[in-house]
């Protein structure tokens, strides 16, 4: 009891004394990682697309070889930024870059340590989005691509109109995936300079030594931070999704006016059981129906 109430008293003075810092970190890392995610998303969609483009072996050599020589480079620029870890890619192009350029492209001050930040978040996500989006483009039925062509579609208008919508919404859950590990692994940006959360708890703790009081509050803020963002986006999914019933109005007198589609969750409207349909009511409608027929025209020869 006595070391928790030490390690209670200890967290108090660090906030008290540093709360302002620890808040900064986290504007900085939650700036950095929407940045990032949305960037490696258009990123990782660019290449997705252009990896899924279909050729044929009556297609222009030229087409083909282009195709080929696109997706390969792809290839390589997924396997290599997802096989090495961030810190090094931050390394690399941070440090790298002045060095083989002789310092004629450098990231200076504050605002180049955010760019090469940026930048590297951006890529090393779009390089695990790029897999995400090709596999939900390859993921749609392929009826529904031949059907877009059978009515005339291109390529492009099959992709914009047809399976991206389908494929955006597959990969949801992919994008906040990764938007929750950017968050994390922004932390490894510290060895460019970057001020984030876990930059700051370091800086803190070179001060006064108190290094597991400042972790304590590194693990409650970085666990705050991916709940609350695991919560945003199911309650995106979620909205996503819609109701859970439609009902489909038809002017059709042949068609049914209500309840054509109904969620897997519920009784389905053709069930025996439904409110909507019953074999008896339809019976006695279809006999009223015919007494009244026969009470105007008279009954017919072959019933007499």
């Amino acid at each position: 009891m006595d070391k928790l109430a030490k390690l209670v008293t200890d967290i108090g003075k660090l906030w008290a004394n540093y709360s302002g810092a620890y808040f900064t970190g986290i504007e900085n890392t939650l700036i950095l990682a929407v940045a990032a995610t949305l960037a490696g998303c258009l990123i990782g969609l660019l290449c997705g697309v252009l990896n899924t483009i279909p050729h044929t072996q009556n297609d222009h050599p030229l087409k083909r070889f282009f195709l080929k020589l696109l997706r390969a480079l792809i290839r390589i620029y997924v396997e290599v930024f997802r096989g090495t870890p961030m810190v090094l890619q931050a390394v690399f192009i941070f440090y790298g870059l002045p060095y083989f350029t002789d310092g004629a492209v450098a990231f200076k001050g504050m605002a180049g340590i955010w760019t090469a930040a940026l930048i590297v978040v951006s890529i090393n996500t779009g390089a695990y989005m790029a897999e995400s989006v090709r596999g939900g483009i390859i993921s749609i039925d392929p009826g529904q691509t031949e059907g877009a062509k059978a009515i005339g579609m291109t390529h492009v208008q099959t992709m914009v109109n047809v399976i991206m919508p389908q494929a955006l919404r597959n990969i949801i859950p992919q994008i906040g995936n990764n938007f929750i590990i950017n968050i994390k692994d922004t932390s490894v940006m510290f060895v460019i300079g970057f001020v984030e959360f876990f930059a700051t708890h370091r800086n803190i703790v070179g001060v006064n030594l108190l290094y597991f009081p400042s972790a304590v509050i590194e693990m409650v803020g970085y666990l705050t931070l991916t709940l609350l963002a695991s919560f945003g986006l199911r309650w995106l999914e979620k909205w996503l999704d819609g109701d859970d019933n439609y009902e489909l109005v038809s002017e059709d007198s042949l068609a049914m006016s209500a309840g054509t589609y109904s969620h897997p969750s519920r009784k389905s409207p053709f069930d025996e059981h439904s409110k909507e349909f019953d074999p008896k009511k339809e019976l006695a409608k279809e006999k009223r129906a015919r007494i009244r027929q026969e009470l105007k025209f008279g009954r017919p020869k072959g019933d007499r």
